[in-house]
């Protein structure tokens, strides 16, 4: 049975402060019966007392990025070990911002992938087409491309580490909009294109996220399709009671 998992993306917000309020705020409103695995990602300075914040909770943390060498000459840089070592086991890659902005390839994606699972890691891996894909047709070869780049070298053992995250880049922030029909069948699209490369045994044990502006009002009819197993959120990831009403709509 496909774990569902509502994962919160912060991005470039919340000092510490504001992390710790944000966190409690959560504990307190978050249901402690829920079958949803929850995820939040502060940025990076605030790892560490997200980890501690949320020991005693249902809560995981989750890195935004890393790097993916060991060590080294890489001024900025943070290293599976030295996530590992705070206790963060969890790291979102290639996502669209990293792709876009810090022109991220699907081959150094995939180095990243690799070294997040020699350390073991939960690997929340991101993908998705831009408009100009969407509007030329070509958004399944774009989608399928970059699964095939980025992680389908992976033998198949590795899978047991590895959470996919739809991103329809076209629909965040551009006006336009992404129906749960759109979503159902992009989603049925990547579970049918991993069956053809793992079979259905790794196709039907991954989860699959959606990260195309889920609210909670319209979280409902988007987590209720078949193929979709929870959410990728960003902005309203940083008021709790949006979160908590998007947890809620698993």
């Amino acid at each position: 049975m496909r774990t569902k998992i509502v994962a919160g993306n912060w991005k470039m917000n919340k000092n510490a402060e504001q992390t710790e309020d944000l966190i409690n705020e959560l504990i307190d409103k978050l249901p402690t019966d829920t079958d949803v695995k929850v995820v939040i990602a502060p940025t990076f300075v605030n790892l560490a007392s997200a980890v501690d914040h949320t020991e005693f909770t249902k809560i995981r943390v989750a890195a935004q990025n890393m790097h993916q060498a060991e060590g080294g000459a890489f001024t900025g840089e943070i290293s599976a070990d030295m996530l590992k070592s705070i206790g963060v086991n969890t790291v979102i890659l290639g996502h669209s911002e990293r792709r876009a902005y810090f022109h991220e390839t699907d081959a150094l994606i995939a180095n990243k992938v690799e070294t997040a699972l020699k350390h073991e890691m939960t690997i929340i891996f991101c993908f998705g087409e831009e408009l100009k894909d969407r509007s030329t047709n070509s958004h399944f070869n774009i989608v399928e491309g970059q699964l095939r780049d980025g992680i389908f070298n992976l033998p198949e053992s590795a899978w047991s580490n590895i959470i996919l995250a739809y991103e329809p880049v076209w629909a965040i922030g551009t006006g336009e909009t992404a129906s749960p029909e759109q979503a159902q069948e992009m989603h049925e699209f990547i579970r049918e294109t991993v069956r053809k490369q793992y079979g259905s045994q790794v196709a039907d044990d991954v989860s699959i996220l959606y990260g195309g502006s889920v609210k909670p009002d319209n979280a409902k009819e988007i987590f209720s399709k078949p193929d979709v197993d929870g959410g990728l959120i960003g902005g309203a990831a940083l008021n709790a009671n949006d979160f908590v009403g998007i947890v809620n709509a698993m």
